[in-house]
């Protein structure tokens, strides 16, 4: 590109804009470049400006250039910014995201491997299919090998780069999936047809079996950039460091404190080995933050501080401190919901557009209560990334067995339950249901209650459909004398339906599950089974679309990359934040995990930033004492606004008494009941040499409460009760209608 060096030119223009670190690397052109590009620092803008120069520079033409991305999203942002400062310069690059590129090196080289340069590339639903498929065909039971667990375990090997053979040459208790992989890959040749995590492994299969087509790629990208490296899994790690080998100018953007996506095969450990990768390599790290306010970087740094597996840096800002971190403790997740939309009410109307404040959850399951509220007002919300809670797919599954329970004659709700999970009732045999049901003018299931009685079903069709039928009979004779929800939750484990999702093996399946607790939970809040269908019909009904300005909920993993003037953070509670089975099955590494998550949740607000936990949960329908999060412990008392209602433990506590006090985890991170030992924090004496910044805990003997069984008692939320029994401060109490609560001693007054 020629410039005319008498003009004041577009490179100076761009230069002049960066800071020191980023016009460091920047400027840094040659040679292998790491850039630590803490949140809010302008990595895209570096990214960008780094790619524009080395075409102002001369350093490669727009062909010699791979730029990567993890999103199309992101790829058209870098194409629209660099196309702004250098023209149609732009239109050789390759720049796009890792499948797009794949894809492209693949049409140009598909019969080397076998394909046409034709080839289709199979979503989700035709992957599912073809497995299904593939089951079928070697006689495999499919409630044994659920087919979607069998694709997630080929994609998980496609994103560490592992061929059919690889798998098979390992041998062990992999063998038997590994033969059905070999199947679904020879399958995929016949049709022509690659999925998503194809694209690259044939990639790397190519470069491997045809060196001279590596070398072409080798020499012909001069330079590599990458966004979002904490992201990499093991496939795109490799297939990047095979096109990097010859020139190694290799520049990798990235924060390792926001790496959190391990579930889906991101290994943060890429970016942390970047160095031993590159030896001599140059390290920039982006520190200086354009998003956030002084308070909020001082505790997400310090949160984050307390990962050893990471690149040090810390952020900060040049603007004035803004307003400190409010962490709120509240009594239950409705209190939770009521004072998160109060504050959000207020903030609307001092003026504060709803769609710039966003609540982002840990799980799926804690939407529900904040979504039952924001109907209940009536303040307009959008839920992005996922479903709203009633709308998804087991919480409609679950509700469509009630609605069979209580109501029979509905077609709709039994046709959707009739196969869910699995019986082997195959479409001729609904078809059958169907034709009968129009000629009788009945319903499918009093068609269903007579069919099962004769021959014109298949025995195995007949035996599945008439236990299904008895079932329900027999759970509507109990509806009468047992307890709704407990009946809820029988139906749903008798009729395999909870077992389905406890033998799914994919990533959405935990969730699915602590959704259908979730519902069991409100389900509990209702007399009966047909008030609470009503309560389901009227928020569905009341839960039309809004446009405009709209309040923001979602899950803290969605909310990477996005910001907000205010962000609420509820559920810190342990358990819930860190996630407990992330914890069981992960241990130290996944801790860490959950704490960057902590730490991206906060820097998403760029003004106002609140944290929220509660005191109880309903879990199995019993309350259950919940503990602080771990994380608020770690959270600097100089830059939070700590306040919690009599009753409600703080996380905080110091000399003068004005609490941060932490329950801490018990082996580990299992939920214990009233027999655990009540501990104190005892916290660290700061400014003494000795002092290494743990806590140290010791054991306090159970206290009295004062209370005995037959004590009459008064509860601000739950009104008159009746002491049933004692264990230390918690009391069990009969409330009347309002059921048997668990509850601590100092909520409670006597009458």
């Amino acid at each position: 590109m020629s410039i005319n060096p008498m003009q004041n030119t577009p490179q100076d223009d761009l230069l002049s804009s960066l800071n020191g670190e980023q016009r460091k690397a920047v400027e840094h052109l040659d040679g292998p470049v790491l850039v630590l590009a803490g949140a809010g620092t302008g990595k895209t803008k570096v990214l960008t400006s780094r790619l524009s120069n080395l075409l102002f520079q001369g350093k490669a033409r727009a062909f010699e250039i791979l730029a990567v991305t993890f999103t199309n999203r992101a790829s058209r942002e870098m194409r629209e910014r660099v196309g702004h400062m250098v023209g149609n310069v732009v239109e050789g690059l390759w720049l796009g995201t890792f499948h797009s590129i794949g894809t492209r090196i693949l049409r140009r080289h598909a019969e080397l491997l076998g394909f046409k340069s034709s080839f289709s590339i199979l979503d989700a639903d035709d992957q599912l299919r073809l497995v299904k498929q593939l089951i079928e065909a070697e006689h495999i039971d499919d409630k044994k090998w659920v087919p979607k667990s069998i694709l997630g375990q080929f994609q998980r090997w496609k994103d560490r780069g592992l061929t059919p053979e690889r798998v098979l040459q390992q041998g062990g208790e992999d063998s038997y999936l590994g033969h059905l992989y070999k199947l679904y890959q020879e399958r995929l040749q016949i049709l022509n047809a690659m999925d998503f995590g194809d694209l690259l492994l044939h990639c790397l299969t190519l470069f491997e079996l045809h060196p001279e087509i590596l070398s072409q790629y080798q020499t012909m990208f001069k330079y590599i950039l990458v966004d979002e490296y904490q992201d990499t899994n093991v496939a795109q790690y490799l297939w990047l460091r095979l096109l990097a080998q010859k020139h190694k100018n290799m520049c990798c953007v990235g924060d390792d404190d926001q790496s959190i996506y391990s579930w889906r095969g991101a290994e943060v450990k890429n970016i942390l080995r970047f160095e031993t990768d590159f030896p001599g390599c140059l390290v920039v790290r982006l520190e200086q933050n354009y998003r956030s306010t002084g308070h909020i970087l001082s505790c997400a740094s310090a949160l984050i501080s307390h990962n050893e597996n990471r690149l040090e840096k810390t952020l900060w800002t040049d603007v004035d401190g803004g307003e400190k971190i409010t962490v709120r403790g509240v009594w239950d997740n409705e209190d939770e919901a009521r004072f998160v939309l109060d504050e959000i009410e207020t903030l609307n109307h001092r003026g504060h557009k709803l769609h710039q404040i966003a609540i982002l959850v840990r799980a799926g399951f804690q939407t529900r209560a904040f979504e039952e509220r924001f109907i209940k007002i009536g303040l307009p919300y959008k839920v992005i990334g996922g479903l709203r809670f009633y709308e998804r797919q087991e919480i409609r599954d679950a509700i469509a067995y009630m609605r069979v329970l209580v109501q029979p004659d509905d077609s709709l709700a039994f046709e959707r339950i009739l196969n869910v999970p699995k019986r082997a009732i195959g479409p001729q045999s609904v078809q059958m249901l169907h034709n009968l049901a129009r000629e009788q003018k009945k319903s499918l299931y009093a068609i269903a209650y007579e069919l099962v009685e004769t021959d014109e079903l298949r025995p195995q069709v007949k035996r599945n459909m008439k236990k299904l039928i008895d079932d329900f009979e027999r759970w509507r004779d109990l509806l009468n004398y047992t307890d709704h929800a407990n009946l809820t939750e029988q139906m749903l484990d008798e009729s395999g339906y909870t077992s389905m999702w406890q033998n799914d093996k994919t990533p959405e399946a935990p969730g699915r599950l602590e959704n259908l607790k979730e519902l069991m939970r409100a389900l509990s809040e209702f007399e009966n089974l047909q008030g609470f269908l009503e309560h389901v019909s009227l928020v569905t009904e009341r839960a039309e679309k809004n446009s405009g300005d709209e309040v923001i909920l979602m899950t803290l993993h969605s909310a990477k990359g996005l910001e907000f003037e205010t962000v609420f953070l509820p559920g810190w509670e342990e358990g819930v934040f860190p996630h407990q089975k992330s914890l069981d099955e992960g241990g130290s590494s996944a801790l860490e995990e959950e704490r960057r998550l902590a730490y991206v949740g906060l820097t998403r607000a760029k003004k106002k930033a609140f944290i929220t936990y509660a005191a109880n949960r309903r879990m199995y329908n019993q309350w259950q004492s919940a503990y602080p999060s771990r994380f608020l412990a770690e959270l600097p008392k100089e830059n939070i606004i700590e306040s919690s209602p009599r009753g409600v433990a703080s996380p905080y506590k110091n000399n003068d008494n004005s609490s941060y006090n932490r329950e801490p985890s018990y082996g580990n991170n299992r939920s214990y009941g009233s027999s655990a030992p009540q501990r104190q924090l005892k916290p660290p004496v700061y400014g003494s040499s000795s002092n290494t910044g743990h806590y140290d805990w010791e054991v306090l003997a159970p206290k009295d409460s004062g209370y005995k069984p037959g004590d009459h008692v008064f509860h601000e939320k739950f009104g008159n009760g009746t002491v049933l029994g004692t264990d230390g401060q918690k009391l069990d109490i009969d409330f009347g209608k309002g059921g048997i609560k668990k509850v601590m001693a100092n909520f409670v007054k006597k009458v």
